[in-house]
């Protein structure tokens, strides 16, 4: 069987278009390559990590990087249903916010959140969380299982 690894999608869910932006130019120039699948809402986001056919609960490793003040959910409530069941309980998640609240920052990480970034994005501290991540892109670029 051939070894090829997947690459790790990152899902992008951020309803500003212009932090979106640059936080995709800070990943790219952060030397990321990776897709990057973006959505501005938590409906679409969670239909597609959960229910698509080429989203991460079926088709394997992606990073999701995640805004906590979406126009129809907390970015809480994607971290909660994205840690508590199942496959994506590992996928590791970078939270974006414009906050800066300890209280907010403690309840991201008791939820599961590896990384935390404030808003708007200094290009240092993403690039220093994108590095702390490559450790888990690396660690999870695994290769296909084998068909049995």
């Amino acid at each position: 069987m051939s070894s090829t690894h997947r690459s790790v999608t990152i899902v992008m869910i951020e309803d500003d278009e212009g932090h979106a932006r640059l936080i995709e130019k800070n990943i790219r120039r952060a030397g990321v390559n990776n897709e990057i699948r973006h959505f501005t809402d938590g409906t679409s986001a969670l239909a597609y990590l959960f229910d698509s056919a080429d989203g991460p609960a079926r088709n394997g490793p992606a990073m999701v990087l995640l805004d906590l003040n979406l126009p129809d959910m907390s970015g809480t409530e994607i971290l909660t249903r994205m840690k508590s069941d199942g496959p994506l309980k590992r996928t590791p998640v970078v939270v974006l916010t414009t906050t800066d609240d300890k209280v907010e920052i403690q309840r991201c990480y008791d939820l599961g959140a590896n990384v935390y970034i404030t808003k708007p994005v200094n290009y240092e501290s993403f690039a220093q969380a994108i590095r702390q991540l490559g450790l888990f892109l690396s660690v999870i670029q695994v290769p296909e299982p084998e068909a049995t």
